[in-house]
């Protein structure tokens, strides 16, 4: 295992409980828009690659014959499975894997979901072929992620942050590589949506345990960027301090043709 993936199971298995509570994971308006973009029939088999704590394949229980929990990190099944059972969702399984060397066959499941997760990955292409060969013909991707601006300047500032907030991120692509990635790999796009969404500071860093000295630093250097990359992430402070900035993602979803 890269040191890259030994670093998401260290960071998100000691922050797993920090996702289950989360409410920008737990009920973020677009968990809903991902559902809703399913064209599901009630008999269709389901994966939901880095299931985190659970929220996106709780959110599809109801409507698939049965689904498959699946991550790199076993505190964040043993939170999923937490809050299947409490829900009472009987068709889910667990599985703990790697998300660019599944442990499925070929043209298993109907949909494939991966929600604010992929910026985790090291290889995007090992995932991409892998979403590809594990859907049926037909079968849906559905994607939701953080992106980064199509701007370089930009781009790398939100990386930069990101990196320094969690040191297992590895790139929130921009959108026109993600629809790149899409059609590289064997599936067709069928929606894409772009959103913007509020990150509190506090909250943002809390969620990896972020000391208070490497908070300080971080609202110290995002403070004083220039007022062009300000302006754009929306940086708001008071007293020095940062308290919230905006960012962007994208809900995508494509056909294996």
């Amino acid at each position: 295992m890269t040191k890259q993936k030994v670093d998401v199971r260290k960071q998100f298995g000691k922050n797993a409980y920090g996702y289950t509570v989360s409410e920008l994971h737990a009920k973020g308006k677009d968990l809903s828009l991902l559902v809703e973009l399913s064209e599901k029939k009630g008999n269709e088999q389901l994966l939901d690659v880095a299931t985190g704590a659970g929220h996106t394949v709780n959110a599809f229980a109801p409507y698939v014959a049965k689904a498959v929990a699946f991550d790199l990190t076993k505190e964040m099944l043993t939170e999923a499975r937490s809050l299947i059972q409490k829900n009472q969702h009987d068709n889910v399984s667990f599985v703990h894997g790697d998300a660019e060397e599944m442990p499925f066959q070929d043209d298993s499941f109907d949909i494939v979901t991966c929600r604010i997760a992929a910026h985790h990955f090291p290889d995007l292409h090992k995932f991409m072929k892998e979403v590809q060969r594990v859907l049926k013909v037909g079968g849906e991707f559905l994607l939701i992620d953080n992106t980064a601006p199509e701007r370089d300047s930009f781009d790398t500032f939100f990386n930069t942050i990101e990196k320094e907030r969690d040191h297992s991120h590895v790139r929130a692509w921009k959108k026109s590589e993600w629809l790149a990635m899409v059609e590289q790999h064997g599936l067709e796009l069928s929606v894409c949506h772009r959103y913007e969404k509020t990150f509190h500071f506090d909250d943002w860093c809390d969620r990896m345990k972020t000391t208070e000295t490497e908070k300080q630093d971080l609202s110290s250097f995002i403070n004083n960027v220039d007022e062009e990359i300000k302006a754009k992430f929306n940086i708001k402070a008071e007293e020095d301090r940062v308290v919230s900035f905006k960012g962007e993602a994208i809900v995508l979803k494509a056909i294996k043709s």
